[in-house]
């Protein structure tokens, strides 16, 4: 009779090999795929969806996460939009109010107004919807088509005004508000560090460490939650070099820490609704492994992910299960959103 290191052994190589094939999905099968089926579509959640993972935020879903809070305490999760903010490229930020109208007399109307030149969604704390990213891919008939979340193509994103207006399909507008369970992956509390290294790939066993120094386990994540990881990379947040400003190798640059490939596969395992961490870009970068994390993300079960978190608070509190609430703006056709992500315990 084998041992029960053993069969734990086998059971995570098992896990493992699962985790590398849902990870192969996202690799194109030459010439095969047609816009009716490919690698990655139709979506599970149906050949015309554009909600992906957001549709795991049901009504029941919701109902038990209000349920969760205690206390009534409620964190910021996310950072100020300013002129100063780590951008990744050149992104610009210009906001100007035109001072009021010089006070002459009693009673008279005072009026301020914004007005915003910048990126809508790609800068700040942003949550990336499912026509951010796609891939290229040869078609049955021999054509190279770029290729999006549930096999939607260029053409049909753009084609109509060439972008002008925003995307005709996959916009930021067709996500679902994210009203859920959320859990907290303290990665760099369970290695005892402030910060995690700026090279550093977080592992399956980092997680699993990571949730059982919490008292959780993996069957602890549930379909739709959210689940975000504490990398302790905020700390640079005013270093926009040291951050990651994705001059690799420029000043302090030396990219930042994430997960790769196979903790994406682990969380489309789980049927999560949506990622979060306390970087640019979830996944490290520049990537060490082979694989795109917001393919794998976004193709299989149409995951969002949501960037440039500020997690310390909830971190240092040990708050690691609470009501998450993520609304994103209805910008139509926008592949961004700006968010106010807000933990309450």
């Amino acid at each position: 009779m084998p041992s029960r290191r053993h069969t734990a052994s086998a059971n995570r190589a098992a896990l493992s090999l699962a985790i590398l094939q849902i990870g192969l999905l996202a690799v194109p099968l030459a010439g095969a795929q047609t816009r009716a089926s490919g690698p990655w579509w139709p979506s599970p959640h149906g050949a015309d969806d554009q909600a992906g993972a957001s549709n795991y935020v049901t009504p029941e879903k919701i109902l038990e996460a209000l349920q969760l809070p205690r206390t009534g305490q409620t964190y910021e999760l996310g950072h100020f939009y300013e002129a100063d903010m780590p951008q990744y490229t050149s992104r610009p930020f210009y906001l100007n109010v035109v001072p009021a109208a010089p006070a002459r007399s009693e009673g008279n109307n005072t009026v301020h107004g914004d007005y915003f030149t910048g990126y809508i969604g790609q800068m700040g704390t942003q949550f990336d919807a499912l026509g951010h990213q796609g891939q290229t891919l040869r078609m049955a008939d021999g054509s190279y088509e770029s290729v999006f979340y549930n096999g939607f193509t260029e053409d049909e994103l753009t084609g109509t005004n060439r972008g002008q207006g925003g995307l005709d399909a996959l916009g930021i507008e067709h996500m679902r508000p994210f009203i859920t369970r959320g859990i907290l992956i303290d990665i760099a509390g369970y290695k005892g560090v402030a910060t995690l290294g700026p090279r550093y790939e977080v592992t399956l066993d980092d997680i699993r460490g990571s949730l059982e120094r919490q008292g959780m386990s993996e069957d602890t994540i549930e379909q739709g939650d959210a689940v975000l990881l504490h990398y302790g990379w905020s700390a640079y947040w005013t270093s926009p070099s040291r951050y990651n400003d994705s001059r690799f190798g420029v000043g302090e640059n030396e990219g930042s820490p994430g997960i790769g490939p196979a903790v994406a596969g682990w969380l489309v395992s789980r049927k999560v609704s949506m990622v979060g961490a306390d970087s640019c870009c979830v996944q490290i970068m520049p990537p060490t492994n082979p694989g795109n994390v917001h393919h794998i993300l976004f193709f299989e079960e149409g995951i969002g992910l949501l960037e440039n978190m500020e997690l310390k608070d909830i971190a240092r509190d040990e708050v690691y299960e609470f009501l998450f609430l993520n609304l994103t703006l209805r910008i139509k056709g926008a592949t961004g959103s700006p968010v106010r992500p807000i933990a309450v315990r």
